[in-house]
């Protein structure tokens, strides 16, 4: 039993990351954009959400108010990022998939090099600590599971069935599929399908930094070139695999996460089982749920990938 609860316990705070990114790459590709950036996104918001706090305290703990500063900057250079590959893959029409690449590299790249800059070397900081809900996290078993993690474990959980109020319930969610779906037919009636896909890629670009910062100031506590570990490929993946749909993505990334708990499980036991094995597991489940998971042609965005053009029909 305290086997599963670890395995639990490890998954929930480790899913956040993936959570937050894929619910932004969601709006990406509801508006007919998909980014293969959303790394590069998340390497520069976990870059920049550790250098407010060890910055203004100069390497030394600053209390509270500076770590949640490096979150709002991290989100919100994630939003102008978004903006930027708008313009590239809107307004210039470039390929989507070159495009998100050389926004992989260019954040990534760009993270790497300023932190080695302004920082020099691998720094921890306290970071954001966990908030127990009071009388919720003494519940046996239960609490510890649910109730007992840092504030961002629980927005993230929150921003589930806000995404999916404001994607489905809301005029602008309904603006946003249907770009994603028939452009030309929402440009017919005035949908301005440009401006809607800016503001989708802003969205996603945010939560891609905000899930960057989660890294840095609540999961590792610290910024390396590593940090991201392929998780903005994964978030893209999870989208597809959640058919779009939040809850579902949700589920995906729990999903992914829950192996990554148990490999770190299974090598805290001390089995002689090759480790690489165990590293690759979560990956290699992703694949493989991939493969075999059936895509939904009625939920899907049909324009995906697809630049429009007043001018010409697509």
């Amino acid at each position: 039993m305290n086997f599963v609860v670890n395995i639990l316990s490890l998954g929930i705070p480790f899913s956040v990351a993936l959570l937050i990114a894929s619910l932004g790459e969601m709006f990406n590709q509801r508006s007919g954009i998909f980014n293969l950036g959303c790394e590069g996104m998340m390497a520069m918001g976990a870059f920049l959400g550790m250098l407010v706090p060890y910055t203004i305290g100069q390497g030394a703990y600053v209390p509270g108010i500076y770590n949640y500063l490096g979150l709002l900057l991290a989100t919100g250079v994630g939003a102008l990022l978004g903006l930027f590959f708008g313009l590239v893959v809107v307004t210039f029409r470039a390929p989507q998939g070159i495009a998100g690449i050389g926004m992989q590299m260019f954040g990534v790249g760009t993270a790497g090099t300023l932190f080695r800059h302004f920082i020099g070397g691998t720094q921890s900081i306290p970071g954001i600590s966990t908030a127990p809900i009071p009388g919720l996290s003494q519940i046996p078993i239960l609490g510890p599971l649910f109730f007992n993690h840092n504030p961002m474990v629980y927005v993230a959980f929150f921003l589930v069935p806000l995404g999916w109020y404001v994607l489905f319930k809301t005029p602008w969610g309904l603006r946003v599929r249907a770009v994603g779906t028939h452009p030309r037919a929402a440009d017919s009636i005035g949908i301005q399908v440009n401006k809607v896909r800016f503001q989708a890629l802003a969205v996603g670009g945010a939560l891609a930094g905000l899930a960057g910062a989660y890294l840095s100031l609540c999961q590792a506590k610290m910024f390396s070139d590593e940090i991201i570990a392929g998780r903005g490929f994964i978030a893209v993946a999870l989208v597809y695999f959640g058919h779009w749909h939040p809850v579902k993505i949700m589920g995906g990334a729990l999903l992914f996460t829950l192996a990554q708990a148990l490999q770190l499980a299974i090598q805290g036991l001390g089995i002689d089982f090759p480790y690489e094995f165990l590293v690759m597991l979560p990956y290699l489940l992703v694949i493989i749920v991939l493969a075999f998971s059936r895509k939904s042609k009625l939920t899907g965005p049909t324009a995906l990938g697809k630049p429009f053009n007043r001018e010409m029909r697509t």
